[in-house]
């Protein structure tokens, strides 16, 4: 029978191919595989394809598409042959394809090459689509089992052979015939994943900066009633943006011909708007909204900020709407600021932009400001009013359905104008995205957050965060910050305390701190508030409070001039003269003297003049008063910051130090920090010992459980896996009787130690679960006895019998991989500081060895490591080490789902592994290792 009349069954639709990408101009797209029902759809977007464009696809003229060539380049089984098309409103603007060819270049359904080749349509070239092609195609085909791409280039094809050798893979490249042949694997590597980061900045940062620049803004829904949201925001916009060649335009369905609000005609669709508008703003009802999303696409409009409510926040169905909002404006090349959001705000001079509900525009300053919550944006524009402090950009994005802090990120780090990021955020989208690129932006411009929504379980409602991110604790976004450099503060009012001194003081050397005043006791507040936030302050300097602008000169002069000073905090209350005073108003004043302020106009002048000092010293100098109301002001054009509270000042300043202590650490960790080559790395061997516990009938049957297929190893391949990474296990032999005991302390050698592993038991010496310093067989059978009555028999309590260990401290090493962020290395000491005080360090994997280092000595009850009270020290250098091989474990192997040693005891030469435990599951999805996709939550 011939097979090739037997009809092939229709391949399944790979729906998961499909993507939003983000182009270089900030425009978006979606990428999807080619299907039959795209024929008319190919053969319109190759009608639009240049003859040249053409000649470089096909070597030769080509005017036109076949029949034959149309259903060659529809039908793909989806592993052999595969098409993608780049879609913007319905219509395509690039393709690729592979084919799938063995070693000789023949079709082949088992080889392991692919030939590709691209075509885009000459309007989009230069936008980034076929990189953006090539990392999809690239990611399909290994899915296919495909591990090379070769292509054939024409030599004036430039643009394509430029696509090829800049996407940072392995390549091989040839000249024959007068075609380039480009061989390239397809496994990612250090360059290609540079490639493809530097590309998303690229783009992120070119999107957020067109939402933020329109030359053209529409309100749909602006009203004739004053009191509505449409007509707040056409109000608001109005008071900067509009001009001759930046106009406004309003929208409403119902208006009538000729109607006018606020001086600006009333258009009833954006579609009678006459020329482009880059920005629209949306206020109308939900189920309004996506009418008035399809007419801002079909108008070209670029961006949406979506101020409407009733989306993800009120539930299921909200969030359906939600969903396909999003698909919506980017199927049409359009991003989104919302749903439910507050709005968008720019200061820059030259194009003010006001499309948020806020009624007026904020002062211009170097603050990038971001939110999640409409409520927590009005506070934060209302502080940094009150305060005259100004803002480069703010963005409140409600729901964050599109447009997250990730983006504004990315843009902040290109833009000059902005010195300092402050964010309020309640969620992660992307934790593994975010830790990456706040890393890098903190290398240059500080970062401040305040986290809400701190508690497992308090997310708020409407914001789209993946299953993943949903249980985030609170340790691993410490750990999360820590490492990526990023300031955390408590309250809002911190955030601006801490952002006003980075951004107007320069970075303190150090945390030695000078304390100089006109009162002792607000010196010795201050004093104590640096002790507690472990800076290292002088004895505060009084100088009385008699003390004249004069004295605080010198003083100020003296402390600034002390190399042993890294930072100065001055003190400052009212001067108190003899006379009788009165307190009025807030203030100590003399009745016989209404000339006096709520300051000194000489202490003012003294301070200002050391700022000047203080900042060519590279020291920071900050005041903290009590009830002088006036001095915050005069001090404001020197940019020294006033706190109404020594507490306050000294918490900025902590911060302030920290910050530059990390931005130190990271400045030489670029020069030192490294990932130490160790011995005894078995990888090969571990691989094999975890791929054969994973194809266990215990670890199948575990796969459809619910909460996943984490399969815990038994103790014995817990241990054998360990061994590979050169991590030794003290190893341990069941004693369920008496004679078992003798004969497993005969075979381990005496001294030993006799304890139960019964899960209910393990770790629980609190329970008298444990015997230890057993030197001979009759103590064994006694301790045997008296824990098998003890604990409800051996069998019970899973007695058995190890090697007794060296004598040293206690401590717990872990590594959990949370889905969302990563593997997490994990540090402290056994017992009550790790599980009562909670007193355990973390560091994001793979760490370095400073790293672990500082992972060590981060726990408050370090000491006991370090010789405290005269103990001798324990071998830290060996911790360190075990600490190195637990990291490099979880990075080489993320089938490891966890790794828990405990309790490792650290003698003062060596250490002892006395338990471990091991947890595995299948390879989790590495989505920031794939191609570059947006968020479809």
């Amino acid at each position: 029978m011939d097979d090739s009349a037997v009809p092939r069954p229709e391949p399944e639709y790979p729906q998961h191919w499909e993507a939003d990408i983000l182009l270089r101009d900030g425009g978006t797209a979606r990428i999807r595989p080619i299907t039959p029902a795209d024929a008319g759809r190919l053969v319109e977007f190759y009608e639009q394809v240049s003859d040249q464009s053409k000649y470089f696809r096909f070597f030769a003229p080509y005017p036109r598409l076949s029949d034959k060539d149309v259903r060659r380049f529809t039908h793909h089984d989806f592993v052999h042959r595969v098409g993608l098309a780049v879609v913007v409103r319905d219509r395509f603007i690039a393709t690729v394809r592979y084919d799938r060819i063995d070693h000789d270049g023949r079709p082949s359904e088992t080889g392991t090459d692919a030939e590709v080749a691209f075509l885009v349509q000459d309007a989009h070239q230069g936008r980034g689509v076929a990189s953006a092609l090539l990392e999809h195609i690239a990611a399909v085909a290994q899915e296919r089992g495909i591990r090379r791409f070769q292509a054939e280039v024409l030599p004036e094809n430039r643009k394509m052979v430029k696509v090829f050798t800049d996407a940072g893979y392995v390549q091989r490249r040839s000249f024959a015939d007068g075609v380039v042949h480009l061989e390239f694997d397809l496994e990612p590597t250090a360059a290609s994943l540079a490639v493809m980061r530097a590309r998303e900045h690229r783009a992120e940062a070119r999107s957020v900066q067109r939402l933020l620049t329109p030359r053209s803004v529409a309100v749909i829904g602006a009203s004739r009633r004053p009191q509505t949201v449409g007509r707040a925001l056409l109000r608001d916009l109005l008071a900067g943006f509009a001009g001759d060649d930046r106009p406004v335009h309003a929208v409403n369905r119902n208006a009538a011909p000729g109607t006018e609000l606020d001086g600006v005609p009333v258009h009833r669709s954006i579609l009678d708007i006459p020329g482009p508008v880059d920005l629209a703003v949306i206020a109308v009802p939900a189920s309004a909204v996506p009418e008035a999303v399809a007419e801002c696409g079909a108008h070209g409009v670029q961006g949406l900020v979506v101020v409407t409510a009733g989306y993800a926040e009120t539930g299921p169905e909200g969030r359906d709407r939600q969903r396909a909002l999003v698909r919506q404006a980017r199927a049409a090349g359009m991003r989104v600021i919302g749903p439910n959001a507050f709005g968008l705000i720019s200061t820059d001079p030259g194009r003010p932009l006001n499309a948020s509900l806020a009624p007026v525009l904020p002062a211009r300053g170097g603050f990038g400001v971001f939110c999640q919550s409409g409520a927590i944006g009005v506070a934060l524009l209302e502080a940094a009013h009150r305060r005259g402090l100004g803002i480069s950009s703010f963005a409140s994005v409600g729901n964050r359905a599109d447009v997250s802090g990730n983006d504004l990120l990315q843009y902040w780090e290109e833009d000059p104008a902005t010195d300092v990021v402050l964010l309020y955020l309640e969620s992660f989208g992307n934790p593994r995205k975010f830790t990456r690129i706040a890393r890098r932006l903190a290398q240059a411009k500080p970062v401040v957050v305040v986290k809400g929504a701190r508690h497992t379980g308090s997310l708020p409602p409407g914001h789209a965060v993946p299953a993943t991110a949903t249980g985030l604790r609170d340790a691993t976004v410490d750990a999360l910050f820590q490492q990526a450099g990023v300031t955390r503060v408590e309250t809002i009012t911190e955030l601006y305390d801490t952002g006003e001194l980075l951004a107007l003081q320069p970075l303190p050397p150090g945390d030695r701190v000078a304390v100089i005043g006109n009162s002792d006791s607000l010196g010795l507040l201050t004093h104590d508030a640096c002790l507690s936030a472990g800076l290292r302050p002088r004895t505060p300097v009084d100088l009385t409070t008699a003390a004249t602008g004069e004295n605080f000169r010198i003083a100020l002069d003296t402390a600034l001039s002390d190399p042993g000073v890294d930072a100065v905090i001055a003190v400052a209350i009212p001067p108190i003269g003899t006379s009788a005073h009165a307190f009025m108003g807030g203030r100590l004043t003399a009745p016989d003297d209404p000339e006096l302020g709520s300051d000194d106009p000489e202490i003012a002048a003294a301070l200002l003049d050391a700022g000047e000092r203080a900042r060519a010293a590279g020291k920071p100098l900050v005041l903290a008063h009590l009830a002088l109301t006036d001095l915050p002001g005069r001090l404001r054009p020197g940019g020294i910051p006033a706190y109404p509270a020594p507490e306050r000042a000294v918490r900025a300043l902590a911060h302030a130090v920290h910050y530059a202590d990390w931005r130190h650490r990271m400045a030489a960790a670029e020069e030192t920090a490294r990932v130490p080559e160790l011995d005894r790395i078995d990888e090969a061997g571990a691989r094999t010992l975890v791929e054969a516990a994973l194809s266990t009938r215990t670890a199948i049957a575990a796969r459809t459980q619910p909460g996943g297929a984490r399969i815990t190893l038994p103790d014995a391949d817990a241990a054998a896996l360990l061994a590979r990474y050169g991590v030794d296990v003290s190893p341990t032999l069941p004693a369920p009787d008496e004679e078992s005991a003798v004969r497993a302390a005969a075979t381990l050698g005496y001294p030993v130690a006799l304890k139960a592993t019964a899960p209910h038991l393990r770790h629980r010496p609190d329970l008298g679960s444990v015997r230890l310093d057993l030197t001979g067989e009759p103590g064994l059978r006694r301790a045997h006895r008296e824990l098998d009555a003890l604990l409800g028999g051996a069998a019970q309590a899973q007695l058995v019998v190890q090697r007794l260990a060296p004598r040293g401290v206690d401590t717990v090493i872990g590594a959990t991989v949370d889905p969302a962020v990563g593997a997490i290395l994990s540090f402290g000491l056994a017992g009550a500081p790790a599980e009562l005080l909670g007193d355990v360090a973390h560091r994001l994997v793979p760490a370095t060895d400073q790293d672990v280092a500082s992972l060590v000595r981060e726990v408050r009850a370090a000491p006991l490591l370090f010789g405290w009270r005269g103990a001798e020290a324990v071998d830290t250098d060996a911790l360190e080490e075990l600490l190195l091989r637990v990291s490099r474990l979880v990075d080489d192997l993320p089938e490891v789902a966890s790794v828990d040693l405990e309790p490792v005891v650290v003698a003062p030469h060596g250490l002892a592994i006395l338990g471990a435990r091991v947890r595995i599951a299948p390879l989790p999805v590495r989505s920031d290792l794939g191609p570059r996709a947006m968020s479809t939550l």
